[in-house]
């Protein structure tokens, strides 16, 4: 179907939003996405269980690929749409109303290619640094992300924008403890390396040939001494001494490109 017959089948089925206006939250057990390539990847996720689309027309004419038929859609305009989402989100004319992933488990993922690495991050809790790790972690080829349940951000608009789609196709593993998922993961033949700059040996030096886990800290804080220690290396990232450090997401990307491209 062309894109003018889409558009055409669609306003015969797609109501205007009530009233122009939202809540600004989700329903109860939804979670809430918008931009282009977050819904997109939404939309073609068979693991997803959607519940209504709101767009402009030209944000319908972006996607790529058909909506079914009877998919819930509703026609609005962009000012009603800003009021759905986040303060001054990029909504990009879309913004789709979703159930939340079902959770995925961290044997799952040890149980699958040792080649791509597994990333953790110990209390990393800005949205857009674990969307924009899912995003580099997906981009180099790592096997999921993995944190806690607590101190880490919800599935959400922010990280689903900022993932650019790799929060529908990357595992994100929730864990209780980081320290215990950091000992499964020694079982099962990883080599935990923790990204810190206090330490001696850059992760060029600190590498091995085998199946590798990059731990990243929180922001501004780092890595807790405990998941120091349950690390079999620490290592630094060989920037300028002009600069502090990396924002995580920006390491995270770095560590990923280092390990991807090892001799």
């Amino acid at each position: 179907m062309a894109k003018g017959e889409r558009k055409r089948a669609l306003r015969g089925r797609a109501g205007r939003m009530k009233g122009g206006r939202g809540s600004g939250r989700a329903s109860a057990g939804h979670v809430r996405l918008w931009g282009r390539h977050a819904v997109e990847a939404a939309l073609k996720n068979p693991d997803r269980v959607h519940r209504k689309l709101w767009a402009t027309r030209e944000g319908i004419e972006s996607l790529d690929g058909e909506l079914p038929p009877d998919f819930p859609v509703e026609f609005a305009d962009g000012q009603d749409l800003a009021r759905l989402v986040a303060k001054d989100a990029p909504h990009q004319g879309l913004v789709l109303e979703c159930a939340a992933l079902e959770d995925k488990f961290l044997d799952e993922v040890l149980e699958g290619d040792p080649a791509r690495p597994i990333v953790l991050l110990d209390q990393v809790t800005d949205p857009h640094n674990v969307g924009a790790i899912m995003r580099s972690a997906k981009a180099f080829g790592a096997a999921a992300i993995v944190t806690q349940d607590r101190h880490a951000p919800p599935e959400g608009g922010v990280i689903g924008k900022t993932a650019s789609g790799a929060l529908e196709t990357l595992p994100w593993i929730r864990v209780v403890n980081l320290a215990r998922a950091l000992d499964e993961i020694a079982e099962a033949g990883y080599w935990r390396i923790g990204l810190t700059g206090h330490a001696e040996a850059t992760l060029a030096e600190a590498l091995p040939a085998g199946p590798v886990a990059i731990v990243l800290g929180a922001e501004g804080e780092g890595m807790r001494q405990n998941i120091e220690g349950h690390c079999d290396a620490l290592a630094k990232l060989p920037i300028s001494s002009e600069i502090e450090s990396l924002n995580v997401s920006n390491a995270a990307a770095v560590a990923l490109y280092a390990v991807a491209t090892r001799n």
